[in-house]
């Protein structure tokens, strides 16, 4: 079965974003070493992309303006907005659970949830993320958008994997 993984980068203090919802810090000690780390290794098992509609636009205007990097993928824009879907990106008005749900009864590679911290929040409180691959950039933001909602509710996970690239740590977690 489809395995929906959470892969995502935080500062070091536990935020996704400056307080300003800028994500420039996301780099390395060594800014000039531009190394993938696991990036290759993990997107060759997905198929699919959900995000929610702060974090496509950041992708579109931040991260990647000159073309989706996503698109041998099928990739789900969670947003209240009438936007136009194409052959592969899919805006959605959906709960994101249901949304997860219905996917995973589909044959396919397994789901990644890109970003943001509501649409995370919402699938750790109903306990739908199999895999956590957190990679913790060597950055105190001091203030941002945290990753991890207070009240979400208790999940114990296995270590699966640790590794270090250019001061950046992952962690692989999966559920117990």
């Amino acid at each position: 079965m489809r395995k929906v993984v959470l892969y995502i980068a935080m500062s070091l203090d536990g935020f996704i974003a400056s307080e300003n919802g800028s994500v420039d810090w996301l780099i390395g000690q060594e800014p000039d070493n531009q190394g993938m780390g696991s990036y290759e290794e993990f997107i060759s098992d997905i198929d699919t992309v959900i995000l929610g509609y702060t974090t496509y636009h950041q992708i579109l205007t931040e991260l990647s303006p000159n073309a989706w990097p996503y698109s041998e993928m099928q990739s789900y824009v969670l947003t209240h907005r009438n936007a136009q879907s194409s052959e592969n990106i899919h805006f959605v008005n959906a709960e994101v659970s249901e949304l997860v749900k219905d996917l995973k009864e589909n044959d396919g590679k397994d789901i990644w949830i890109c970003g943001g911290a509501s649409v995370a929040n919402q699938l750790i409180k109903n306990d739908m993320i199999d895999i956590f691959r957190i990679t913790i950039i060597p950055t105190i933001l001091g203030k941002g958008l945290p990753l991890f909602n207070p009240d979400n509710n208790e999940i114990k996970l296995k270590l699966m994997n640790a590794s270090a690239t250019n001061g950046i740590t992952e962690l692989i977690y999966e559920r117990r």
